[in-house]
């Protein structure tokens, strides 16, 4: 009976490595092992073609009723697995004799035999662990999960290629990173692959020691999805006994289905993949197991538990519940022990330009955790501690990535929101704020995005970051039905924070506008929902710390921008942009991207060629604008800012970041002018002491100019004027010199006098000079403002400096704009750049002449004040330099 039991737990082992596509074993092999086990199979046996028929073999097979014991076995941990199986009839017939491990070694085989699964997957893994921190991968873990990125990803596809002889398209090693997975698609479809030597031929021990653990199963073309592998061994889970699909799934394996050609770049996927609908029907039966609670008592929380703080988001959310709040955030963060996590955590902060100082450390309780792992990496007394003493949770982490799919995301994006679930419903109920995102509508030819209208149909899906949301929100939603109170919070793209800058370089959004700036040159949409960081992560905590809006969808996409308003905004900042057909600019990008290698925007050029990504990009950009009515509604009853368009003025530090770190272009004096007009001076100038020409003698002066700017950028931002033409000065040089640099400043220094007195700087000339001799000479020149009745002159005249360069002064002077000619040139005579529409030459000229005629007017207006609080004696005690006056 014991031989038996051996004999038949051994055939039920291989069999159920054969089912999984592990075996290794040919049809040679398989005719092998249908023979009577108590006869060596001969040698012209174990050659026999393909076409043999085993029909015959399949009836007398006596272990049939074998079949039902296998998940009974206790020396078989894969039994559970058996049932799975499309072919599960069939498995009993395959093992048959102990000498199974023998036939890939027979040497009188004269053809190569193919490398088996395990074999393959150990290969990759090998390839893959150069790219880790670690060093090392199991053939069962996710690449990504393991530390590695999307480069990584790209080179790990070419080292696979040139190595292995193993090639992969890359949308299939973001679909699912596990090697496993990886070699259980690729080997189905090469089955006269000859193998590469990296990888050995089948192994002798494959159907004992190679059966592969529960987890393994999650791959794409597994008979069936399964639940995290690092849920299973947690009995404490409310998870941890979900490790299958349901068993009426009845998609074939890929040993009998054969993976279909990669797409074209441009077709991909319109659908989802079967296997990943699979595995989203399993992951939102996992939120059936939470425990039914009561609801949370309505009181502004205490103590939260924030994850995600690391992030852009995140760490601006953290900020936010510190300042309007007198909670004490915990942060879980990864990281060896708490002085890395805590390290981790200051280092990202200040890269987003938040502060790190005392007054936040001492407010903030750093957790080393994962939110991939179960109970969230921490130990049971600590997870007990926080079930009882949080009063909300926020889960801001996820696994941001447009290039991998559900299965590579579904750990951190779907189980690490359910975990959090969890966590809400252990001991003292409390909230959950869930940082959904827009993306669950991101459905192709969606017609509404309201904060209630219905989620996108998960099967027209296709990029793994939009299932992954859409599921854990969906998960989530069916934990509501337990009593827990959950809060979605769905932002669109994230744009940069309105008064630092700061950015998250990752953000498709952010990506996009980069492109944009950069290369002049737009794809036609109907809206883009961005919405600046701070105004986000200032809604998402009035949320968390106002119980009237806990339960509640929350859309938080502020204003739409549609492509008009993208155009002008663009014009504003003096970036003029051409609008192109989304395959036309698609490209024209990436073929700029060639050209010119942007590291930052890497992401993007791998996102625009990836045809999964590509639906996601299409959904985004003809998707309609998304409505948030009861946002709008909380944020006038709270009294916060209320949404505002991201318009070129809101993104102005942004587009100085992005071009800090070169990721955008912003003007430049010479690009081609946005705006211009001429002026022209005539006056005088005498040779001061120790000049070439006799001390006190006058000479002619005239200068002709062509004041321009480059974008509304440059004006708001330095008050700066750029200046081209040439200056008429005999007592120089007898022939003009030429302008090779020059500048105006509008109120320079806030038009406040260095010293005290009634003369307030209106404008500043700085010119660099050449002559026809190639001598350099310099120029500076100024237009004050003084209480005086003779206002018009002042803004005409200008009081000149020259000398050479690095000598000082040798000529002074004044110079004026003649009075006709004022305003013939500098207002009627305003040019603006042709390609501009006529509405917007328009709207240029008018800018311009509103914000000049401010400054002026500013500037004129502070004498006269100044003057009059002298008469009026305002100030209490007088300058000691105006006691003379």
């Amino acid at each position: 009976m014991n031989e038996d039991a051996a004999t038949n737990a051994g055939q039920r082992a291989t069999a159920e490595a054969i089912e999984r596509g592990g075996s290794g074993l040919g049809v040679t092999e398989l005719l092998a092992l249908v023979m009577p086990a108590t006869r060596e199979p001969a040698g012209d046996e174990r050659q026999l073609p393909p076409e043999t028929p085993e029909t015959p073999e399949t009836p007398e097979t006596p272990e049939t009723p074998e079949s039902p014991e296998s998940p009974e076995s206790p020396e078989s941990p894969e039994s559970p697995e058996s049932p799975e199986s499309p072919e599960s009839p069939e498995s009993p017939e395959s093992p048959e004799t102990p000498e199974t491990p023998e036939s890939p070694e027979s040497p009188e085989a004269p053809a190569t035999p193919a490398p088996d699964v395990h074999a393959l997957a150990d290969a990759i893994a090998a390839a893959a662990g150069r790219y880790l921190p670690e060093g090392r991968l199991a053939p069962d873990a996710d690449f990504f999960d393991a530390g590695g990125s999307s480069v990584h990803a790209v080179e790990l596809a070419a080292d696979l290629e040139r190595d292995l002889g193993v090639e992969l398209d890359l949308d299939d090693v973001f679909a699912d990173a596990r090697p496993l997975s990886l070699a259980r698609r690729w080997l189905p479809t090469n089955p006269h692959h000859e193998p590469h030597p990296a990888v050995a031929p089948p192994r002798p021990s494959a159907p004992a020691t190679h059966a592969a653990p529960a987890s393994a199963p999650q791959t794409a073309p597994a008979p069936a999805p399964q639940a995290a592998p690092s849920l299973a061994p947690q009995a404490t889970s409310v998870f941890a006994v979900q490790t299958t699909a349901p068993a009426s799934t009845t998609w074939p394996a890929p040993a009998t289905s054969p993976r279909p050609t990669p797409p074209a770049p441009h077709s991909g996927r319109t659908s989802a993949r079967p296997e990943d609908l699979d595995q989203i029907l399993a992951d939102l039966a996992l939120a059936d197991r939470l425990p039914f609670v009561r609801s949370p008592e309505p009181l502004p929380p205490r103590r939260i538990l924030l994850t995600g703080a690391t992030g852009f988001l995140g760490g601006h959310l953290l900020l936010d519940l510190l300042r309007h709040s007198d909670a004490r955030v915990y942060c879980l963060v990864r990281g060896a022990d708490e002085e890395a996590a805590t390290a981790r955590l200051a280092e990202q902060l200040r890269g987003y330009l938040l502060p790190w100082n005392a007054e936040v450390r001492r407010r903030v309780t750093v957790l080393p955790g994962d939110i991939r792992r179960p109970r969230l990496g921490l130990s049971e007394q600590l997870w007990d501690t926080l079930a009882h003493e949080l009063d909300a949770v926020v889960g801001v982490a996820a696994a941001v990535d447009f290039l991998r799919g559900y299965q590579s995301l579904r750990t951190s994006n779907v189980l690490g929101a359910l975990t959090l679930a969890e966590l809400a419903a252990a001991g003292r109920p409390k909230p959950l704020h869930h940082i959904s995102s827009i993306a669950v509508f991101n459905e192709v030819g969606i017609t509404s995005m309201g904060e209630d209208d219905p989620l996108a149909h998960v099967d027209n899906l296709v990029a793994g970051y939009d299932q992954s949301k859409w599921a854990a929100e969906v998960a989530l939603r069916r934990a509501r039905d337990h009593g827990l109170v959950v809060s979605a919070l769905r932002p669109g793209g994230i744009g940069g924070h309105t008064r630092t800058g700061a950015h998250n370089p990752l953000d498709l959004s952010s990506g996009l506008i980069s492109a944009f700036g950069r290369f002049r040159t737009v794809p036609a949409f109907r809206n883009l929902n961005v919405a600046p960081v701070d105004w986000v992560s200032r809604v998402a905590a009035a949320v968390v710390c106002e119980p009237d809006a806990w339960g509640f969808d929350y859309n938080l996409t502020g204003v739409p921008n549609t492509l008009d308003d993208v155009v002008r905004d663009m014009a504003f900042g003096g970036m003029h942009v051409r609008v192109h057909d989304w395959e036309e600019w698609r490209g024209d990008t990436l073929a700029r991207l060639e050209a010119e290698p942007v590291p930052e925007l890497t992401f993007l050029g791998r996102v625009l060629q990836s045809p999964t990504a590509l639906k996601l990009c299409e959904a985004t950009l003809t998707g309609p604008a998304a409505s948030a009515e009861r946002t709008d509604a909380l944020v006038e009853a709270l009294g916060l800012p209320p949404a505002a368009r991201y318009d070129a003025r809101a993104q102005l530090k942004t587009f100085e970041k992005l071009a800090d770190d070169g990721l955008a272009r912003l003007p430049d004096k010479n690009d081609q002018p946005y705006l211009w007009f001429s002026e022209t001076t005539e006056g005088s100038v005498r040779a001061l002491p120790g000049g070439t020409a006799a001390d006190g003698a006058r000479s002619p002066c005239s200068m002709s100019l062509t004041l321009s700017i480059a974008s509304m950028h440059q004006l708001v931002k330095e008050r700066r004027v750029d200046v081209t033409g040439e200056v008429v000065c005999p007592a120089a040089h007898p022939a003009p010199l030429t302008v090779e640099h020059g500048d105006v400043w509008v109120r320079p220094e806030e038009g406040i006098p260095q010293q005290h007195g009634m003369r307030h700087r209106l404008l500043r000339y700085r010119l660099r000079l050449r002559d026809a001799d190639g001598r350099v000479w310099w120029l500076e020149g100024h237009k004050h403002a003084q209480a005086r009745r003779d206002v018009w002159r002042q803004t005409r005249a200008l009081t000149v400096e020259m000398g050479r360069e690095g000598e000082p002064a040798t000529l002074t002077g004044e110079v004026v704009v003649p009075a006709d000619s004022y305003v013939r040139d500098q207002i009627d005579g305003i040019q603006v750049a042709p390609h501009l529409t006529a509405r917007e030459k328009r709207a240029a000229k008018l800018t311009w002449l509103a914000w000049f005629g401010l400054e002026m007017g500013r500037g004129l207006l502070g004498p006269f004040a100044r003057a009059a609080a002298d008469l009026l004696d305002l100030r209490r005690t007088p300058n000691t330099t105006e006691h003379h006056r």
